[in-house]
């Protein structure tokens, strides 16, 4: 990535309405509402490969629609392997640990959400959260997951920070035999683990973050499935919406977090 970027970048979870379409284009129609990967999502217009759209079916008209968030959310939430009857922990209540909250509880799990901001907690137990626990003490929520669980800890944790401090936590918390799901996005630096911690405890460990197109593309298409069954609902998790000549100030907001943010949205029209 390259700063300051070119005209419309970055805004890479656009959707809205296809204007032109390229000679042989089929599948698609001028007017209709999709959601695509690009990367200008800034922008009043894109251009993309027909094969990154997916059309939006009318159960999704007029609701904000993410949707490379979204299938991010669904492509973490394939790779947990979660199951009925399992505890897992969630660290990191944002956009994409709140739709994993409401998947993996929809799927039969007991969640255990753990985040710094009450309204993030408030958030996770409107999703489905079984058990809602600051981020505030390492020690303090290490005896809580353990009292929570028995003892045993948890099948799954998803680390969906993308920090150290909440990496060092969710090796704590995994049981013996679990999973270990990182899903927050560490591209701020060089990570360390402990791994005789990790070793002893015989854990999987599973990196969540895609780079295959296609795997991509099936996520979002699952994702427009998803929410117009009404399985994810957009409305607790886009929270905020901004006009264009205002992105200084959503962006803004994406970093400080005020009370209630979860993800804002730009109007480019």
């Amino acid at each position: 990535m390259q700063f300051p970027t070119e005209p419309g970048g970055l805004g890479h979870e656009g959707w809205g309405v296809v204007d032109a379409l390229g000679e042989g284009v089929e599948g698609l129609a001028v007017g209709q509402r999709v959601a695509l990967l690009g990367q200008h999502g800034y922008a009043s217009h894109d251009v993309v490969d027909a094969g990154q759209v997916v059309p939006l079916p009318p159960e999704l008209d007029g609701k904000p629609f993410p949707g490379e968030a979204f299938g991010c959310a669904i492509n973490i939430f394939r790779r947990c392997g979660i199951e009925a009857g399992q505890k897992v922990a969630i660290i990191g209540i944002g956009f994409i640990g709140a739709a994993l909250v409401r998947l993996a509880s929809q799927a039969g799990a007991e969640v255990i959400a753990i985040s710094r901001r009450e309204s993030s907690l408030a958030l996770a137990r409107e999703m489905g959260a079984a058990h809602a626990v600051p981020m505030n003490d390492h020690w303090a929520i290490i005896e809580d997951v353990r009292r929570l669980t028995g003892g045993r800890f948890c099948d799954v944790v998803i680390e969906a920070v993308g920090k150290q401090w909440p990496l060092d936590l969710a090796g704590e918390i995994v049981a013996e035999g679990g999973r270990l799901v990182i899903a927050g996005y560490h591209q701020d630096g060089p990570r360390q683990v402990n791994m005789q911690n990790w070793n002893w405890r015989g854990i999987d460990v599973i990196n969540a973050h895609e780079r295959d197109p296609a795997r991509y593309v099936a996520g979002l298409r699952q994702a427009v499935e998803a929410v117009a069954s009404g399985r994810l609902d957009p409305g607790p998790l886009v929270t905020h919406r901004f006009p264009l000549e205002r992105l200084n100030e959503a962006l803004d907001a994406t970093r400080d977090k005020p009370d209630g943010f979860v993800k804002a949205y730009i109007v480019c029209s």
